[in-house]
């Protein structure tokens, strides 16, 4: 199904690494596909020496899929490069049972798909009904649920990794095998975020590594990534994040001002001074409003950093305490007054998250040095610690319902799209609630982890591939112009979506 010239061909390797399906090796410098390739041409589109000619010439047994653009041709026993549809002999099947029930917990009936996407199949060329339309009577009303596995060009990831370390500064590119997938965004409480994936990515000269990349990460895959000018992340959605081969494990209960005005009257009682060091907001105990508010008076230590306000200063981002450029606990004080500070004076400094600690006391000459921590700082730790959440990755899919997520389930899309945004409609995604985007179009976004498991797949056009659920009342479904005359019901779906034949 592909001609490699072998004399073009410079035996890079990057054929073997995009096949989707692994049919392709590279031995001796030259590249051999397996009876598994399925013509589906990426390893043609991503060769840098237009090496490879793919073709999709009819043989004994073979069977052609046109569920997407690529039209894979698949040999008996495998499968096509979505991995969705497998040739049984001689039959196209989808190759994953109807999933019925959804994962999430719904508050009403209205708002429970009675069948999930999962399994479903797709309606392309957008011409066909949706592959089912079923309906059930539940507490008196008639609700329809239309489902199928929608492939979205316009669509992406965004990881939340809970942690204080630095992994990166803002708008820096994100990439995967040296690829570009996605880039940083801006920090949220306690968290780093990634965008990954979008159409501009999808349909650039990176496009099926960001395509993968996004579904390995929806499936809740393990996946390798590095930052420009920054860290390298090995992330899992539900797992902790491991950030330059360092797994963290808590993240912060707030910045270090935060920290100070949730613990001021504690740490009152057992320091004469506290510096919280955090690379967004340093806190300095004394000066502080919660400082002053429990009848401290300014200790006349300053913490390195930009003052702010009262008591807060700009952190620096770095790899030392608190994720910022301290390296060593005496770091993190800029000068020490003696005019107002005292020799004997104890100094706690300390990361937001409590991980590390250290007691300084002010010498005759306005020095520090480290002495022990007494047991009372020790208990306060604890309790620094033990009120931070663990740190892990999660992620909220993203994606826009266009022509082929709605083709299939009416013949007035505007109607479908005002209907979802009114509530009359209730869209979910393998069996998960969605937040529909304000504004124009069916844009939602979806926590993964609600998702029905590896429920998401990608296409070498490329996109990614979403099984969509609308759920209505008959009347509704009726009113938007719905293709009524496929209605059948759940018991009917299932048995026919337990591997049921693909036609066109």
């Amino acid at each position: 199904m592909i001609q490699v010239d072998q004399e073009t061909c410079r035996a890079c390797g990057l054929c073997v690494q995009e096949c989707p399906l692994g049919a392709l090796t590279l031995e001796a410098k030259k590249i051999t596909a397996s009876p598994a390739c399925s013509s589906c041409g990426v390893c043609s589109k991503v060769c840098p020496h237009e090496a490879i000619t793919v073709y999709k010439e009819a043989e004994p047994g073979a069977v052609q899929c046109f569920s997407c653009p690529v039209q894979c041709l698949v040999r008996e026993g495998y499968s096509g490069a979505c991995k969705r549809y497998a040739n049984k002999k001689g039959v196209l099947v989808r190759n994953r049972r109807l999933v019925e029930k959804p994962l999430a917990d719904y508050s009403s009936p209205g708002y429970r798909p009675l069948i999930t996407g999962v399994g479903a199949g797709t309606t392309y060329p957008d011409s066909k009904p949706a592959p089912y339309i079923v309906s059930r009577k539940v507490d008196d009303v008639e609700l329809v649920t239309v489902v199928t596995e929608a492939p979205l060009s316009y669509s992406g990831i965004k990881i939340k990794i809970d942690t204080n370390f630095h992994i990166g500064e803002e708008g820096a590119r994100v990439r995967r095998h040296g690829k570009l997938v996605g880039r940083v965004t801006t920090e949220e409480y306690g968290s780093k975020m990634l965008a990954l994936g979008g159409v501009n990515l999808l349909s650039g000269e990176t496009g099926f590594t960001v395509a993968r990349t996004i579904v390995d990460l929806a499936n809740k895959e393990k996946v390798e990534l590095s930052v420009e000018n920054g860290s390298k992340l090995e992330i899992r959605i539900g797992d902790k994040p491991v950030i330059d081969g360092r797994q963290d494990t808590r993240m912060r209960i707030g910045c270090g001002s935060a920290t100070i005005g949730l613990f001021a009257r504690r740490l009152k009682d057992i320091v004469e001074e506290a510096i919280i060091l955090d690379h967004h907001i340093i806190g300095l105990l004394s000066e502080h409003p919660a400082g002053r508010e429990v009848g401290m008076k300014y200790s006349g230590i300053t913490p390195v950093g930009r003052k702010s306000t009262v008591g807060r200063y700009f952190g620096q981002a770095g790899s030392g305490w608190g994720d910022t450029v301290v390296e060593n606990p005496a770091e993190a004080v800029a000068k020490v007054d003696m005019s107002i500070a005292r020799a004997g004076m104890r100094l706690l400094v300390t990361e937001t998250t409590g991980r590390r600690a250290a007691l300084l006391e002010v010498t005759p000459s306005g020095g520090l040095r480290e002495i022990p921590l007494t047991p009372e700082v020790v208990d306060f730790m604890h309790t620094l610690a033990e009120s931070c959440e663990e740190s892990r990755v999660s992620g909220i899919y993203t994606g826009g319902s266009g022509g082929s997520a709605r083709a299939g389930v009416t013949d007035y899309p505007l109607r479908l799209t005002r209907s979802v945004h009114s509530g009359e409609v209730i869209l979910t995604v393998g069996g998960a609630p969605v937040y529909i985007l304000p504004g124009g179009g069916i844009n939602f976004l979806v926590d993964v982890e609600k998702v029905i498991p590896r429920a998401f797949a990608w296409v070498p056009t490329p996109a990614t591939v979403a099984p969509l659920e609308y759920t209505m009342t008959l009347k509704t479904y009726e009113k938007i112009g719905g293709k009524t005359e496929y209605i059948t019901t759940v018991e009917d779906a299932l048995r026919r979506g337990s591997g049921e034949r693909v036609s066109y």
